[in-house]
């Protein structure tokens, strides 16, 4: 169908999890079907960060340097703003050159495999980057929010990687009302009309693989909002629903939307099966139907729980519920022009060497902080792990205005000065929010994620974890 193919996978799942017990002991009933738990993204994490964390592991698991990457696809039903692309950020986020081609798939479940399919068509490229990341969110009591889970899947795409896509069936037809978020809404819906919904489903996975030959296949990637539907499909597409128990993910993390059945066929494809079937559906309806087959691609899968497990309470509080925001005045402005100067370094920890001393100076302007020599810097982007040297924890009352909805919606956090290690073996010492809890001397990695929001724009920046 293409000569392009996956060379690499990479998969990221927030760690923390709330058991469906949780649901059932809260409201008497849990509308999640089939999902025993799911994963609950950290405050400060949303589509964007989790893309970059899929992306960074797919990159690094297949050794493809940003550079060499053309084209950047992300698909997601919940970009982290209604309007505004957010594929310039996460190129950033992950150094891939100014002239990367991005494009942004979304509007429907279906927006991860239709980004492959997009991927997978692109001539020309040295390697090709396809992100799938999604937190759908629903009313606190309807089943939409009690399957939402949320998580990231990335593949790199070259000319002579591993799996290949051999054939590809398409089908629409429209259902309208089947989920669906209004104008302006955070939570997505839908009518409960659960024959008509189940219909939409069912068709068109039907149509999508009508022509692909699904009788030798070793495991079925299927789109799940939650842990009953997919099997109830497998008649439709024929397979067995041992194919799809093969690689489901849904009764562990949850729905997550337009990552959904790519990341079943990042485990498919970790456990080493040859033939794939992939099975995307979008509400509206349309579906994709992708016959894959796997030569032994390289995948690296962070999806595995050690996070915390949460009460409903503390659910309640993740998702800003029990929280009344941000305190008006107070906070430490920052004007988006001067924050966005300060890119370069709050996302990759570009540095300068002063040419006299060679000193590193983080942010790379003004005097040296070697010599105190006014010079003009030579750019060097530290490693971004480091050394914990002091440890602070910000309790209630403590957190500066622009944080204290964080650290009420997710309890006390630290703060801590960590010594960046530098390519020549000196250190850049510099302040870093933590996630998750350190000493001093322990070691750190920096991650990207969400640092407040002002004037209604998100800023992202690097925050540490323990490594």
């Amino acid at each position: 169908m293409t000569d392009r193919a996956i060379a690499g996978v990479g998969a990221y799942v927030p760690s923390d999890r709330i058991a469906a017990q949780e649901f059932t002991e809260a409201l008497g009933t849990f509308g999640g079907t089939g999902i025993q738990q799911k994963s609950v993204p950290a405050v400060d994490e949303d589509s964007l960060t989790m893309a970059a964390e899929a992306a960074t592991i797919a990159l690094e698991t297949t050794g493809i340097e940003p550079e060499s990457v053309d084209g950047l696809s992300l698909a997601t039903t919940t970009p982290p703003m209604d309007e505004e692309d957010p594929t310039p950020r996460l190129a950033s986020m992950l150094a891939l050159d100014d002239d990367v081609e991005t494009t942004l798939h979304t509007g429907s479940t279906l927006a991860g495999v239709e980004a492959l399919t997009t991927g997978l068509e692109r001539d020309g490229d040295d390697a090709t980057l396809v992100v799938a990341s999604d937190a759908p969110r629903g009313a606190p009591d309807s089943a939409i929010e009690h399957a939402a889970g949320a998580g990231a899947v990335a593949f790199v795409l070259t000319d002579d990687g591993a799996a290949t896509v051999v054939d590809r069936g398409t089908a629409s037809e429209p259902y309208p009302g089947t989920r669906f978020r209004a104008h302006g809404e955070p939570e997505t819906a839908s009518l409960d009309a659960t024959a008509y919904e189940r219909a939409s489903f069912n068709d068109l996975l039907s149509a999508a693989t009508a022509n692909l030959e699904t009788d030798s296949i070793d495991a079925a990637a299927v789109q799940a909002p939650n842990g009953k539907l997919p099997y109830r499909a497998a008649g439709s597409l024929g397979v067995e629903t041992g194919d799809i128990q093969a690689c489901a993910t849904v009764h562990d993390v949850g729905d997550v939307g337009a990552a959904s059945a790519l990341l079943s066929l990042a485990v498919a494809v970790d456990d080493d099966a040859e033939r794939v079937l992939v099975a995307g559906y979008g509400s509206g309806a349309s579906a994709t139907a992708l016959l894959v087959e796997n030569d032994g691609v390289d995948a690296t899968l962070e999806i595995d729980a050690d996070g915390e497990g949460l009460s409903y309470a503390h659910y309640l509080r993740r998702r800003g519920e029990l929280t009344s925001g941000e305190p008006d005045g107070g906070g430490a402005y920052v004007s988006v022009p001067t924050w966005k100067r300060s890119i370069p370094q709050r996302y990759r920890l570009d540095a300068g060497r002063c040419p006299d001393c060679g000193a590193l100076s983080l942010p790379p302007d003004g005097a040296c902080d070697g010599c105190g020599a006014l010079v003009e810097y030579e750019s060097v982007r530290l490693a971004g792990t480091g050394t914990v040297e002091a440890v602070t924890t910000i309790q209630q009352g403590g957190a500066p205005p622009e944080f204290v909805e964080q650290q009420a919606r997710d309890g006390a956090f630290q703060s801590a000065v960590v010594a960046f290690d530098g390519p020549g073996g000196e250190t850049v010492s510099l302040p870093a929010q933590v996630i998750g809890e350190v000493d001093v001397g322990d070691a750190v990695e920096s991650t990207i994620r969400r640092v407040y929001e002002q004037e209604a724009v998100i800023r992202y920046g690097l925050k540490v974890r323990p490594r």
